[in-house]
């Protein structure tokens, strides 16, 4: 469990990485989404609220985040 927050730490990390490209950050909200946890949903939610992502990473953001809430988190 310990190792979840390092991996989600990582994975916002690249996910807000301008220096990266698009797809590399996209992969990454993919992932934190896939982790499922209450603190992956929180992780998203900074990351909609990130004005300096462009919109398609934003719209995954939430999209991920609803798919989190839906399944019960």
């Amino acid at each position: 469990m310990a190792e979840q927050p390092d991996e989600l730490k990582k994975l916002v990390a690249v996910a807000t990485d301008s220096g990266l490209s698009s797809k590399l950050r996209l992969q990454a909200v993919e992932l934190i989404g896939n982790i499922g946890t209450h603190q992956a949903l929180l992780e998203l939610l900074s990351l909609v609220a990130n004005e300096q992502l462009t919109k398609k990473e934003r719209e995954l953001a939430i999209k991920r985040a609803h798919n989190i809430v839906r399944s019960g988190h």
